[in-house]
């Protein structure tokens, strides 16, 4: 025996649409949540891909930024971390120099000069960073004349405080040093490196490299010393380290 349709229940009805309502929200926070997770699985994808700089690269530069003036199969790789603007980094140059170019010249040692834009705050036109711009302007034309060139910019170093060398000044002494290559004057006016000596010096502090000079030989930290009573360094520590590097 067949029933007969009752009456519709107005309260169940009600249920059914509330249920309904329900879903249809959960259904739709569900899709804004996973739009909004890709969304932002997608942005930090595209934040970490690359390093940040896509400037221009200097010809004669590493991964790391550095100038290599050397043979590249010398037994000892020296590595200096220094800053034009820095008094300390003109001190030490002038102390090594000798032992350094040496080295060089005998195939003992690749130096590696890495040159940082830390101490800008010490002039009034971003010196450091346009100094070493400049470095990377010469090293195109070649590294034969680089520790000529070093030379003369470290002597002609501006007191910290001021103005810093004109892009001018700049020029003269590239031009002193055997750089006269057009490109050269070119590149330090137009700052062509300027953004990638601050990529570079950015990698340069992330290492945990916080003052200059700072030296390293074959990977190893050389800690550099004082003569006694004096303001020079004691070129010892330096000339061990690279003996020890090439088996002497």
């Amino acid at each position: 025996m067949s029933k007969k349709p009752g009456r519709p229940n107005p309260l169940a009805a009600a249920q059914r649409a509330e249920r309904k309502r329900k879903i249809a929200i959960q259904v739709g926070v569900t899709a804004v949540l996973v739009a909004l997770v890709a969304a932002i699985g997608i942005s930090l994808a595209v934040r970490n891909s690359g390093s940040g700089y896509d400037g221009p690269v200097p010809v004669a530069a590493t991964e790391n930024g550095a100038i290599r003036v050397g043979q590249p199969d010398a037994p000892a790789t020296v590595r200096i971390v220094a800053d034009m603007q820095c008094p300390v980094c003109k001190q030490f140059e002038a102390d090594h120099s000798e032992l350094l170019r040496q080295s060089v010249a005998d195939g003992t040692a690749l130096i590696e000069y890495n040159i940082v834009g830390y101490l800008d705050k010490m002039s009034s036109t971003n010196y450091s960073t346009r100094s070493a711009n400049a470095a990377y302007c010469v090293s195109d034309s070649g590294t034969e004349k680089f520790e000529d060139w070093l030379e003369l910019m470290f002597q002609k170093q501006p007191p910290e405080g001021g103005a810093g060398l004109s892009d001018e000044e700049l020029i003269a002494i590239a031009h002193e040093a055997g750089y006269t290559d057009p490109a050269v004057d070119t590149c330090i006016t137009d700052g062509t490196y300027e953004g990638y000596v601050g990529e570079k010096s950015n990698e340069s502090a992330d290492e945990g490299i916080d003052g200059t000079p700072t030296v390293f030989v074959n990977g190893e930290q050389v800690n550099l010393t004082g003569i006694p009573g004096t303001q020079n360094f004691d070129p010892a520590p330096l000339t061990t380290a690279i003996q020890a590097a090439a088996g002497r």
